[in-house]
């Protein structure tokens, strides 16, 4: 279920030294809805979750949350939010309940009520398992769940998660997919950012990719890929030399991108290469091997290269 725009950003701003960091960058999140921020390294996305979450001040612009703007009510929008950072806040000599009692008791719960709602996210978010060990002992999983269980524990309308499954290994982000996807269908507004593009197409109702602090392309996954206006050409090469051959024979073409391991050049299809034949062809004149090669509808990642002329992880 989604509503009105819970999270409502207009035109916000900042820069350090001069340079800008985030420039007139919109937005909204409504209930319900899962936005995903996608950039280059160095972007603007952590300094943005920075911003609507009262840890940087606001510098031009504005951002409202339920109701409460973040630049004059701090103390109001903070009881509104929960964060997950790039790092996790848990303490490691804590177990996994004792962590989870002490933001409570910084949200000032009584103890009663505290108790409870603890025993109640533990069960939700299958965590009974490993809750009375000392989150020292945590795998990578275990202690990001606890991370974004904790951001939960005074059930916040809006959650902010900055790259929420770095690092994980696939079943645990899986797993940790499951239980945004279920905080959503809860009605929580969320606001994520990530380094897997796979993880935004999932995810997101709507993405939002920015670059050097500029919105280049906003909407849903599907709509992005479409908008796209292109299909993409993967051509497997029979070894290395082949690959740097095909490399010099399209690339003056093309916006190519490669993976010497794979021997693999990906080739966007548009009116200044030609058809796929046509690329085909030009690499059989040259006398340059093709292992194989399928024509495939561009992704999240071809959007994301696109967009921002950058073969960085979105980081």
């Amino acid at each position: 279920m989604t509503g009105e725009p819970l999270i409502d950003v207009r035109g916000l701003g900042k820069s350090f030294g001069g340079v800008d960091a985030v420039r007139n960058l919109s937005f909204t999140v409504p209930t319900g809805n899962i936005v995903a921020l996608l950039g280059p390294n160095g972007a603007g996305k952590t300094t943005t979750v920075n911003m609507l979450t009262t840890l940087l001040p606001i510098e031009t612009g504005s951002a409202v949350i339920g109701g409460f703007d973040v630049r004059s009510q701090a103390g109001e929008v903070r009881r509104l939010i929960g964060l997950a950072g790039q790092v996790a806040a848990v303490d490691e000599k804590l177990t996994g309940v004792e962590n989870l009692q002490l933001f409570c008791r910084l949200y000032r719960m009584p103890k009663a009520e505290r108790l409870q709602r603890v025993a109640f996210l533990i069960e939700r978010f299958d965590m009974a398992d490993f809750a009375d060990r000392v989150v020292g002992t945590y795998s990578g999983g275990q202690r990001r769940r606890l991370d974004v269980v904790a951001a939960l524990v005074a059930s916040p309308p809006a959650l902010f998660l900055d790259e929420p499954t770095t690092g994980l290994d696939p079943r645990s982000r899986n797993e940790m997919w499951e239980v945004i996807e279920e905080l959503a269908a809860a009605g929580t507004a969320i606001l994520l950012t990530t380094q897997y593009l796979e993880e935004a197409d999932r995810l997101a109702d709507n993405i939002v990719i920015i670059d050097r602090g500029v919105v280049v392309a906003r909407g849903g996954p599907s709509e992005l890929k479409r908008d796209l206006g292109r299909d993409v050409l993967e051509v497997h090469m029979a070894s290395s030399a082949d690959l740097a051959g095909a490399v010099q024979v399209i690339g003056d073409r093309a916006d190519l991108t490669s993976d010497d391991e794979a021997h693999l050049l990906k080739v966007p299809i548009g009116p200044q290469v030609g058809g796929p034949l046509e690329v085909l062809r030009a690499l059989d004149q040259a006398g340059i091997a093709v292992a194989d090669f399928q024509l495939r509808r561009p992704t999240l990642d071809d959007v994301f290269l696109a967009m921002t002329g950058n073969t960085e992880d979105p980081k």
